[in-house]
């Protein structure tokens, strides 16, 4: 049976709370950067909001911003710091229609779904997790996104250290089931030492023996992009020939790494400002459909941040964003849980295993 997405039900606008609720409050920016006191801050759900007796979604969401009322009418969602002057932003702290402020977080959960027993505490994923259907749905579900979504990974530096793992997500990337990639400075410098040198922090990427003076290779690596302007420059110079970035670029997959205080380097392509880091992300996020963040705590928090659990299709459908969050870690993975039963999933392995139980479940890899 094809992957089915599950139907999003919107509110029942003729209920009593929302025909009685008022009209949404606003207050005019009066500083660029600055909230007015009292601003309403979004989440990742779907938001709606009454405007002249009608109720309206803010249609691309994302968490801890503010809510824009736009001249034509439409909700715009915009982080603080790129308020502006003269905005009109929405004002409430409430969520259930008391201030014309409706959060609706079941909107792809059918009742017969929910569990009877309403008492029941929210249960953190260990490495004692089951975790055969969580593969299993993933598996359908990347089948479903290659030819009906968006699928962004978020991925540490641990995959360039394996070999197998490297040749998992090359893969994946090969056959389709990447858009898009956001990374560190790291990954990238990892990735292209493995390419060139077979080696990520001086130990060869299949024994793991360490190489003679290969503490430099990162660094002569990273030397060597520089020289050449730009990633897709050093693939050329030096014929490079496998890798997640070098997949990246032969396939045209854009991706956007970004710096961190302790960058070595870094790549001519890392972006070092944090906040032209965070727009490039958000850009890349705002056309996911399904998000799988791999063994990096900063990135999955950060991506975690700007990524909504639904998307409004062109046709006006309303579809939700699958996110999936992997570590050895318990501590990890569990940052994220609470974003919703339908927006999170949550899995504690090693990454490595990972990608390659993921290619061989999509008959990529033997």
């Amino acid at each position: 049976m094809p992957f089915q997405l599950p139907e999003y039900h919107h509110p029942d606008f003729t209920l009593q709370k929302f025909v009685d609720a008022p009209d949404a409050k606003w207050e005019t920016v009066e500083k660029d950067g600055v909230a007015p006191e009292y601003f309403h801050s979004t989440s990742m759900y779907p938001e709606y909001f009454k405007l002249n007796g009608t109720w309206v979604l803010a249609e691309e969401s994302r968490m801890d911003s503010s809510v824009v009322i736009c001249d034509d009418g439409h909700l715009e969602v915009v982080e603080n710091r790129n308020l502006k002057k003269g905005n009109k932003v929405i004002l409430g702290r409430s969520e259930g229609c008391e201030e014309g402020i409706y959060v609706h977080s079941t909107g792809f959960i059918n009742e017969k779904d929910e569990l009877e027993d309403k008492f029941v505490f929210r249960q953190g994923r260990s490495r004692e997790t089951s975790y055969a259907r969580d593969y299993d749905t993933l598996f359908e579900l990347l089948r479903h996104e290659k030819e009906h979504g968006n699928i962004v990974w978020v991925m540490g530096p641990a995959f360039s250290f394996d070999y197998d793992a490297r040749n998992a997500m090359q893969a994946l990337i090969e056959n389709g089931y990447a858009h898009g990639l956001m990374a560190g400075n790291a990954l990238a410098t990892h990735d292209l030492e493995g390419a060139l040198l077979h080696t990520a922090l001086g130990q060869d990427i299949y024994t793991q023996k360490s190489q003679p003076n290969g503490h430099y290779n990162h660094l002569d690596v990273l030397n060597k992009v520089r020289r050449s302007g730009s990633i897709p420059k050093f693939i050329e110079e030096y014929n490079i020939g496998n890798g997640i970035i070098y997949s990246c670029v032969k396939n045209q997959i854009p991706f956007v790494l970004t710096g961190s205080i302790r960058d070595d380097g870094p790549m001519p392509e890392v972006i070092g400002d944090a906040y032209t880091g965070q727009n490039a992300m958000r850009n890349m996020v705002r056309k996911s459909t399904c998000v799988i963040c791999l063994a990096t705590m900063l990135h999955t928090i950060a991506t975690g941040n700007m990524t909504p659990s639904f998307r409004v299709l062109p046709d006006g459908t309303i579809r939700p964003i699958y996110l999936y969050t992997v570590d050895a870690d318990e501590f990890v993975v569990n940052k994220l849980l609470d974003r919703g039963s339908l927006s999170a999933t949550t899995i504690v392995t090693n990454v490595q295993d990972f990608i390659s139980i993921v290619a061989k479940g999509l008959g990529l890899m033997k």
